[in-house]
């Protein structure tokens, strides 16, 4: 047979290849921009991490104080029904001997109900504020294990004046508010670069061959390298509208970290004032306290010696025992006043 009609004993094994990923050439900086974008976003998105964390910290410190305020109230509350009974029992005695009449045991009956009225809305208040803190650290409702009572707590410190401004750049809320305008900048390069023409280069590394036993050997290697230019003709407004939504994002932004500012200076004041007027009122509520308390003593020895009526013994009862009540609510708001602080200054001044 001639060898033209034999079958040829080559065979074609074609090709094999890598295709190479794509890559833009940043001519017009437009990866970087939206780089630092991304970067800023996710920074902004930690320090937003970090502020929750902080509220969360505040959060369950006041809750916490506000338990140890029922708390204090209640004993309080125990402690003035048990002298309110025992004043109780005298007018009995004494109505019985024929000193007292049926109005002045009907008058102690009355404080020793009011009091003992109020010991279960305490406890209802002291059940539900532990089960906000249970909720605040992720456990199921249930008994708050208690620390230090309200009056044995560390008297809250004392601030010191002139407070650097420069702490506020601690708050985390800030530096969010910080982060999103240096995104919202970025962007803007982003959609401006959209004008300019794109450079992408693809390319292919692989090899061809005839012999399998070849197709991967030097011989036999190919490789391509594709430039390819883009350019935007005609849009329709789009990428001018793009720009200018990008503007005007980074107005709002501008606004936000202007108004976090504000807001934080406003927080910090108002912590400082509170704290300051509160611990003025407390200290002149324990006065009060102590002078109700040499009251109530005088009225009961008066009325147990028979110089005066009960009517004042049991209005110095009632006074004592709402000054007190008040005198552990300002306790906890001067608390409250430094976790407010701490909380504004973004983690305390120190």
């Amino acid at each position: 047979m001639p060898a033209q009609l034999l079958p040829s004993q080559n065979r074609n094994f074609g090709t094999a290849g890598l295709q190479l990923l794509s890559f833009e050439i940043d001519i017009w900086g437009r990866l970087r921009r939206a780089t630092e974008a991304a970067r800023a976003n996710l920074l902004s998105a930690e320090e937003t991490r970090k502020a929750v964390v902080t509220t969360l910290v505040s959060d369950v410190a006041m809750a916490y104080l506000s338990l140890r305020e029922s708390d204090y109230v209640l004993d309080i509350a125990r402690r003035t029904l048990k002298t309110r009974e025992a004043s109780l029992a005298l007018v009995q005695s004494r109505k019985v001997g024929g000193v007292s009449t049926l109005l002045d045991q009907r008058q102690a009956e009355q404080l020793v109900y009011t009091a003992a009225q109020s010991i279960p809305t305490i406890q209802k208040q002291i059940e539900q504020t532990e089960n906000q803190i249970s909720l605040l650290v992720g456990e199921d409702p249930g008994e708050i294990i208690r620390g230090r009572s309200l009056t044995d707590q560390n008297f809250p410190p004392e601030v010191p004046p002139g407070l650097p401004s420069a702490l506020l750049q601690r708050r985390p809320d800030i530096h969010a508010a910080e982060q999103d305008l240096i995104a919202a900048n970025a962007l803007i390069g982003v959609a401006r670069a959209a004008y300019f023409p794109q450079l992408s280069l693809s390319g292919l590394l692989g090899g061809a061959s005839t012999q399998l036993t070849s197709l991967f050997s030097a011989a036999s290697s190919s490789w391509n390298l594709t430039p390819q230019l883009t350019q935007p003709l005609f849009t329709a407004g789009g990428i001018s509208s793009r720009v200018r939504f990008s503007e005007a994002q980074r107005s709002e932004a501008v606004v936000r970290y202007e108004k976090t500012i504000q807001t934080a200076f406003r927080e910090v004041s108002d912590a400082l004032v509170a704290h300051q007027r509160i611990r003025e009122s407390r200290a002149q509520q324990e006065l009060l306290v102590k002078s109700l308390e040499d009251r109530l003593r005088l009225a009961y020895l008066r009325y147990r010696g028979g110089v005066d009526t009960q009517l004042n013994a049991l209005d110095a009862d009632r006074d004592l025992f709402q000054a007190e009540q008040d005198l552990a609510q300002l306790r906890l708001q001067e608390m409250l006043a430094v976790v407010q602080l701490y909380k504004a200054l973004g983690g305390g001044w120190q």
